[in-house]
């Protein structure tokens, strides 16, 4: 899979993206800390079934992507694209829900 994107006024740079080592992961939970010098995410899978009977909820962990002050503006601004993109398509997301 390649990408090709404009950097400048006339500069191309193609983006090679390798599979060979990736892994998929499902998250129906994520959570977001941050320090001066970066911003972790945290995904995991919420496992109980019955969250009025429960006097905890418990979710397994299974990811932590670290990343740059930097890098987690630029996934803001990737996401609220998608979002917005998606949401055009498909309707309001309500987080209320």
């Amino acid at each position: 899979m390649s990408d090709t994107r404009q950097t400048g006024p006339e500069a191309v740079r193609a983006i090679a993206w390798r599979e060979e080592a990736m892994a998929t992961h499902f998250a129906n939970v994520v959570n977001v800390q941050g320090t001066r010098e970066q911003v972790d995410l945290f995904f995991g899978t919420n496992r109980t079934w019955n969250v009025a009977e429960s006097d905890s909820v418990v979710v397994d962990l299974s990811n932590r992507i670290i990343l740059t002050p930097l890098a987690a503006k630029r996934l803001l601004s990737v996401l609220g694209g998608v979002l917005a993109e998606y949401e055009a398509r498909h309707g309001r997301l309500d987080l209320e829900a």
